[in-house]
């Protein structure tokens, strides 16, 4: 064969496999997309909860994530989603998911002593401070004689006990409204401030982005110090504020701001902590509405629309002035109350309970007495055998059998056992 002949072949070849190669290029970007970003923006088919989390996320979708029982999808997978697979993503979409607790275990609910119709304490706390040299005839982290206000140690080792005793924190708004979040086999806590005390959030200055710089030894200032130290539950708290909101004109605006920023709810304690039963209807309606005007211009829409009521007073829902705390007028406008707290003395029942009367809630005083008088040992002790342990589903509701008549009538899913 010629040289001429030989090369000729040869650039014939590389001609043939050129064009292959060309093709090859051609057939690969038209099946692979041009980039990742088209891909990311479909729906996938969501596995499990840590998808769905990351998912909501990175959208900044608007989620409802509800939990239900299945004999074939294993916990914590996915049952459903209301977005179908390969459907575009836009931001801010709606998404219904339904997660699997796994197999309803009747037998590990019994064992386990679920009990949803259970007592919730709602502890009352006012001040957190160091005793004083007046801080006389005091007992355990008590810093005045009747336990009102409790020094920073032992508000750290009350969040401790709380803790190591299978108790979550839940909202208080939650509760009213029939929504509790405790996890499976845990039971709630609700944490409660009256008064809006400097030393709930005391603010030492700004940093350099003009944020709040909070003290350590303050109520919320230890909350967040325990929202450091236990990531595995929800930290939170109401606070009850009169007419100087926390009484620092300075950073009030900046203090409501952040709080409800960072799981915490403000609600209503009249201006000047008003003795409603000794008041006139008019100055109690006055009062009222005065916090929740001032609590509207820097949180609009933003505050629970619960009352602590000072001193506890009235005493009885029969006082004429109570029902001026559920439903205020007061310069044309109507300001209705959804719940109001009482200073009260043990845990409340069950908001699933027949008998649960969210207007007129029972408290309890967050303070040491030797384990009498309704002290912190002695209610936590009462709780032992009769407080609400949770299925750790805020969608249904395990009593036992024999507890269906203390029920109220509920849309929400009951099991018994």
């Amino acid at each position: 064969m010629s040289r001429h002949k030989k090369n000729s072949n040869v650039g014939k070849i590389a001609m043939i496999l050129f064009i292959i190669i060309v093709l090859a290029l051609i057939v690969v970007f038209k099946v692979i997309p041009k980039n990742n970003k088209h891909q990311e923006e479909l729906m996938p088919k969501l596995n499990d909860i840590t998808e769905v989390n990351t998912l909501v996320s990175k959208y900044s979708l608007e989620a409802n994530i509800t939990y239900d029982y299945s004999d074939d999808i294993p916990k914590d997978k996915v049952i459903s989603q209301s977005i179908k697979e390969n459907t575009k993503i836009d931001k801010g979409m709606k998404l219904d998911v339904v997660i699997s607790l796994g197999k309803l275990d009747k037998e590990k609910l019994a064992s386990d002593n679920i009990n949803e119709l259970g007592k919730v304490p709602i502890m009352m706390y006012h001040g957190i401070r160091e005793k004083t040299a007046n801080s006389t005839g005091t007992v355990g982290g008590n810093v005045d004689k009747d336990g009102y206000n409790r020094t920073p140690e032992a508000f750290r080792k009350d969040l401790e006990y709380y803790y190591e005793n299978g108790y979550e924190m839940i909202r208080l708004e939650d509760y009213i409204n029939g929504k509790v979040t405790a996890s499976y086999g845990k039971s709630p806590i609700i944490i409660t401030f009256d008064d809006g005390n400097e030393d709930n959030i005391k603010v030492t200055g700004l940093d350099d982005n003009g944020n709040i710089i909070i003290d350590k030894d303050s109520a919320v200032g230890i909350l967040e110090e325990f929202k450091k130290n236990h990531k595995d539950v929800t930290v939170t708290a109401t606070f009850f504020v009169n007419g100087g909101i926390f009484n620092q004109s300075e950073y009030n605006e900046k203090i409501l701001k952040w709080m409800v920023e960072n799981g915490y709810d403000i609600g209503n304690h009249t201006q000047t902590h008003l003795d409603i039963k000794k008041s006139t209807p008019e100055r109690v309606q006055k009062e009222i509405a005065y916090v929740y005007d001032e609590l509207e211009k820097t949180i609009p829409n933003k505050y629970v629309k619960i009352i602590a009521l000072p001193f506890g007073s009235p005493y009885s829902k029969d006082n004429a002035n109570f029902k001026y705390v559920l439903s205020t007028n007061y310069n044309d406008k109507n300001y209705i109350t959804e719940a109001a707290l009482r200073v009260g003395w043990e845990p409340e029942v069950s908001c699933f309970d027949k008998n649960f009367d969210k207007t007129f809630l029972k408290r309890c005083r967050a303070y040491d007495n030797n384990g009498k008088e309704f002290d912190i040992a002695m209610v936590f002790n009462m709780l032992k055998s009769t407080k609400y342990i949770s299925d750790g589903n805020p969608d249904t509701i395990v009593i036992k059998e024999t507890d269906k008549d203390k029920l109220v009538n509920t849309d929400k899913k009951i099991i018994t056992y």
